[in-house]
């Protein structure tokens, strides 16, 4: 499981930014930013969303082999990507395919519309779909439906042959008014705790079910949890369409997303001549389990790739379950990965003591591991991310199945790349802010950046695969927990770093200096609680799962110990930290009752904890938050621009020579990824 940015330590305004130069020659021409204190990451921005340019240095350091290879899976993790705007929405391919077509057949177009449907399709792009990605809220666009008409019909003129007759377009764009332009259709991607009693499954726009209530399932086993999507039968019963591309001799036939992970498959076969032997392994069983979508082959896939230590690494299938309103369906993603050499002496050094911080976690023995995998941990700059993986996860652990890094480990990875990206774009102002003392500010400066650091190392390495299950839990624990899994591992995981930011071991270590750095991490964790409301604007609920996590730990603690309390001053409120070592108890009481829950599979006591301390929110303290992070003119939300690989053929050459380039151009980038979609 990942874990996101949650913009604990300090964020700095950038100024202007830089405006897009746009990919057709049809469109007008962005002037240049040249704004000089404009951070080089920083590439766009549309309304509160920033775009970043990652960067991978290591890149060239590589051997021709592991190019070849990171070129191939790359194209694989591209293949994947339209199935996440279906996964998100009935309608997101449609609203794709139209958006597109008109970007790339623009002449004519009124030049204000088609600002105004670039920057709507910059979001669309960013978020897979017209739903905030945090949030989980429609975002509606600028431009009105006779607007959208007028530029569709004049693309359809000029040769958008997928957008058929005029008839046909006229059909397209009734079907899609709701979708688009009404903001109460459809108005959450995922509503867990949906309004008035409604079934979260026809609350939720992700398109995991379809005429499917939470009642038609009951008594229902889904055999392929992971991936599927479950409809009634012309019985009235539910069927699940499994997502596969079937197998050559034609045994399994083919299922949902065939064509895309058909691509894929032809691009890992691709990959195959590259890879070392042990990434072989991943790349067979990943085909299989492709072909078949056999949980049996996934699983195959996952203890291979665990065992894998290649260089490059990447991932790529339905993996986690965030946007599942059950908690069980994976969402589509990909990346491809390369060695951070100069990060990597941290998480190593964690993996090896994960031994000694699973005894001194503060649960009970029982559900201590008494041998626990050491997870491949990595610092890693990413080549490419696809599907719902995004430049705001800046650590991730995997896989998710218990029943495979209980039993071979697991691997987890900081994503370098990512966090240079984030701060190169922030700085210091949300912690200047936000903090309720000068101390606390000095802190933020001083230690933030290796607070947030080793937050993220630990979460990964000693937190996600941390302890161990009861017997009488026999699935995956996520079927147990269902709706409110996400939130509870995620949870866990935060609070298993929050606990050991105190112990001598990190000191003895060398990856901190004095304890200063623990307590900068622990003022953070009670801002992030208040300074996140900017991020739900209207509504008084919390959707995202890490978001409901960094609730949980501090309403908890604020409950159980006090030793978080708001402070008013100057009609600002605050969330300081009152009492550093009360705050690790109650990390210590939560973390050890979230275990038990865990192991378990105790969902009435998830439910309770979750519903009391994450979901509602003080709407007062919100509007507050919102009214004073705007004065920092700072972006909400962030999407990453992918470095672009290029396989260049030269004359007597076998496989190539790729190269890397940043484009800094989104719009050419996602037009380039379509393109190779065979969309």
């Amino acid at each position: 499981m990942s874990v996101r940015k949650f913009l604990k330590v300090a964020i700095v305004s950038f100024g202007l930014a830089v405006l897009l130069q746009l990919l057709s020659p049809s469109l007008p021409a962005a002037p240049a930013g040249d704004e000089p204190s404009a951070p080089p990451s920083l590439v766009a921005r549309v309304r509160d969303t920033g775009f970043l340019q990652i960067s991978a240095d290591a890149f060239d350091g590589l051997s021709q082999e592991q190019k070849m290879d990171a070129y191939r899976l790359s194209m694989a993790a591209i293949a994947i990507n339209p199935i996440a705007y279906d996964q998100n929405s009935v309608y997101g391919l449609p609203e794709k395919h139209l958006l597109e077509a008109i970007l790339t057949h623009s002449n004519g177009v009124d030049p204000a519309v088609l600002k105004k449907i670039m920057e709507y399709t910059m979001l669309f792009w960013g978020n897979q779909g017209n739903h905030n990605e945090f949030t989980s809220r429609k975002f509606l666009p600028d431009f009105t439906p006779a607007e959208l008409s007028a530029a569709a019909e004049q693309a359809r003129k000029n040769g958008a042959s997928q957008l058929g007759s005029a008839a046909a377009l006229g059909k397209e764009l009734a079907e899609l008014q709701k979708p688009i332009f009404d903001p109460d259709f459809q108005p959450m991607l995922t509503a867990k705790n949906p309004p008035n009693g409604e079934d979260p499954l026809e609350a939720s726009s992700v398109n995991f079910y379809s005429g499917v209530t939470l009642k038609d399932l009951a008594g229902f086993t889904e055999h392929y949890a992971l991936n599927s999507r479950v409809t009634l039968g012309d019985d009235g019963k539910p069927v699940e369409e499994v997502y596969r591309a079937g197998t050559p001799d034609g045994k399994v036939l083919p299922g949902r997303y065939a064509r895309e992970l058909g691509l894929a498959i032809r691009d890992l076969q691709q990959a195959l001549p590259y890879a070392p032997d042990s990434q072989k392994k991943v790349i067979e069983a990943l085909i299989r389990y492709y072909q078949t979508g056999e949980r049996s082959d996934w699983i195959a896939c996952g203890i291979a790739w665990v065992r894998d230590k290649s260089n490059p690494d990447f991932s790529n299938g339905f993996v986690e379950v965030y946007k599942y309103p059950r908690g069980q369906k994976g969402a589509i993603q990909g990346f491809v990965t390369i060695i951070d050499e100069k990060m990597n002496q941290m998480m190593k050094g964690f993996a090896a003591n994960a031994g000694y911080f699973e005894q001194k976690a503060p649960w009970e023995d029982k559900y201590k591991n008494p041998d626990p995998k050491p997870p491949v941990v990595n610092a890693d700059e990413t080549l490419i991310e696809s599907g719902t993986f995004a430049v705001n996860t800046i650590g991730d652990n995997l896989p998710n199945e218990s029943e495979i890094h209980e039993k071979y480990g697991s691997k987890s990875f900081i994503f370098t790349g990512s966090i240079r990206a984030l701060n190169g774009a922030t700085g210091d102002k949300v912690a200047q802010e936000f903090s309720s003392t000068p101390a606390e500010f000095d802190r933020a400066e001083k230690y933030g950046d290796l607070a947030e650091d080793l937050f993220t190392a630990m979460h990964e390495v000693i937190g996600h695969g941390s302890g161990k299950l009861s017997a009488k839990v026999t699935k995956e624990p996520a079927s147990y927990i269902k709706e409110y899994y996400s939130t509870l591992e995620e949870s866990r995981a935060d609070l298993m770093a929050l606990w050991n930011f105190w112990d001598p071991k990190l000191i003895e270590m060398g990856v901190m200096p004095n304890d200063d750095v623990a307590r900068a991490a622990y003022d953070s964790e009670a801002r992030a609680a208040l300074v996140q409301l900017h991020e739900v604007p209207t509504g008084d609920t919390i959707e995202e799962d890490h978001r409901r996590g960094t609730q949980l730990i501090v309403n908890y603690i604020r409950d159980k110990t006090g030793a978080i309390q708001p402070l008013d001053r100057d009609g600002k409120t605050y969330l300081v930290v009152t009492d550093y070592e009360k705050m690790r108890q109650g990390v210590g009481m939560l973390l050890a009752e979230l275990m038990r829950i865990k192991a378990e599979g105790d969902y009435d006591a998830a439910k309770a904890l979750i519903n009391q301390y994450s979901v509602h929110f003080n709407t007062a303290w919100r509007d507050q938050v919102v009214a004073r992070y705007k004065t920092l003119d700072i972006p909400n939300y962030w999407v990453g621009i992918n470095p672009e690989l290029e396989l260049r053929r030269g004359a007597g050459s076998q496989g190539g020579n790729v190269q890397i380039s940043y484009p800094r151009d989104i719009v050419k980038q996602q037009l380039r990824y379509t393109k190779i979609a065979g969309e």
